[in-house]
């Protein structure tokens, strides 16, 4: 099949030349015409497969110009890279449209964007929380959204964005399109699914823990951290094919901790990102990553779902994802458009239960391969490696002592006086030593 035998018009295949698109992938093919009859669809697919190009073809098809200048289409994604990139996805394919479309997210200024929006947009790109306020402040109009398009739909989950989706499924007009994609429909999607969505359509192009075919899969037994940075700068140096690489670390500290221990060896061609940097940071370094400016791209899972970039050669998981389903999230970062793609794991003593867990959801073994012998293997360990000492809950019992009693000591003479009233007749007799009695008052002369 190729674009030709889908049901588009004239400027979204102009479009799609412009971009060299000829064929559609599984997602894309098969969620067209679900879309195209106006049913709700739940799509499942795994990053790297085209879900972007997905939904908005069909989006886009069925859209037609409005003189009221309010948003028909409102896309939720996870992050604000997420944003840009469907933003701009969006003005790849209306290159030949009047259609416009608008991103919105935090860590901006919010009456800017509300400008922007109130200029008249199409379609409207946002995270929950920024979505959420321009709802609620009427700028989108609620009942106006005709279609709604929920991406990555587990990520927004796992960051904790359940409230505000529901909170936005309440405000939107009921009579809408709902369009879910998300990569694994683990328990929680579905139940938001069930409470909010009814006479769906699934449509799977890859089931769940299925590994992409085009990635050659492999792992190291690796001891520590600082041997896991000597086997990086190795594979780098010595592997010139190595020329778009994503490195993916568990949290920021040890992103950044990577970072530093490989900066002075490739200076500018090394990049970082994640939650802590500042926003303009990460939107330059996602860009010089996909212009092959950078050429080791070190990332932590959260902020790595609003990269779309073509071309990833190498996929390396400096840590094994203690969540199964993040790992066919990191390898599907590779691969892509038929290209091949590597995935390499780098797996310690703690790591490889995780491993075997992976394994389970792909019903696969990776292939365990032999350390090189020109690697240098540290036996230092960095703090977080260190091993914890278990205190026992010793339940200490004090001791019991009597009671002494109240505390005594002598009081001074001074403090010895007792407080009593003291008569005037006493008290005049105390000072001239003889009894002074008051002289009775005169009695006054009457007229």
């Amino acid at each position: 099949m190729t674009f030709q035998d889908l049901n588009l018009n004239k400027a979204l295949w102009n479009a799609l030349v412009d971009l060299g698109l000829e064929t559609p992938t599984k997602i894309q093919s098969e969620a067209f015409p679900v879309i195209m009859s106006g049913k709700d669809v739940i799509g499942v697919a795994q990053t790297g497969t085209g879900k972007t190009f997905a939904y908005l073809l069909p989006i886009l098809r069925l859209w037609s110009y409005d003189k009221t200048k309010v948003p028909k289409v409102l896309i939720i994604v996870p992050t604000r890279e997420l944003v840009v990139q469907v933003v701009e996805a969006i003005e790849s394919l209306t290159t030949y449209m009047n259609a416009r479309a608008v991103g919105v997210y935090g860590g901006t200024n919010i009456r800017t964007q509300k400008g922007k929006v109130a200029e008249g947009y199409d379609i409207v790109v946002g995270t929950p929380g920024r979505t959420m306020d321009m709802l609620l402040d009427g700028v989108v109009k609620p009942k106006a959204i005709k279609k709604l398009v929920i991406d990555e739909m587990d990520e927004l989950l796992n960051l904790g964005f359940r409230t505000q989706l529901k909170n936005i499924l309440d405000l939107l007009n009921e009579n809408r399109q709902n369009l879910l994609f998300s990569a694994t429909l683990t328990e929680e999607v579905e139940a938001l699914i069930n409470d909010f969505f009814q006479n769906t359509v699934k449509v799977e192009a890859a089931p769940t823990g299925t590994p992409l075919e085009n990635i050659e899969q492999s792992a190291y037994n690796v001891p520590n951290f600082n041997t896991k940075v000597n086997f990086l700068k190795l594979l780098l140096n010595e592997n010139e094919e190595m020329s778009k690489v994503l490195v993916f670390v568990s949290t920021k500290k040890l992103a950044d901790l990577v970072f530093e221990r490989l900066e002075e060896d490739f200076g500018e061609r090394l990049g970082i990102i994640h939650s802590n940097k500042a926003q303009n940071n990460r939107f330059n370094t996602v860009k010089e990553f996909h212009a092959g400016t950078i050429r080791a791209l070190i990332a932590t899972d959260i902020v790595a779902r609003g990269i779309d970039v073509s071309e990833v050669t190498h996929v390396i998981n400096f840590d094994v994802p203690a969540v199964p389903e993040n790992y066919m999230h990191r390898i599907g970062r590779t691969g892509r458009a038929d290209k091949n793609g590597i995935a390499i794991s780098f797996v310690t003593d703690k790591e490889r239960v995780f491993q075997e867990q992976l394994e389970e959801l792909m019903n696969q073994p990776i292939p365990i391969i032999d350390l090189p012998e020109n690697l240098e293997i540290s036996t230092e360990l960095i703090p977080h490696e260190m091993p914890t000492v278990a205190m026992p809950n010793m339940d200490l019992k004090m001791e019991r002592r009597e009671p002494s009693g109240p505390a005594f000591h002598e009081k001074k003479d001074k403090n010895k006086k007792e407080n009593r009233k003291v008569r005037y007749v006493e008290k005049m007799k105390a000072k001239y030593k003889r009894p002074i009695r008051r002289k009775p008052k005169k009695k006054s002369k009457k007229n």
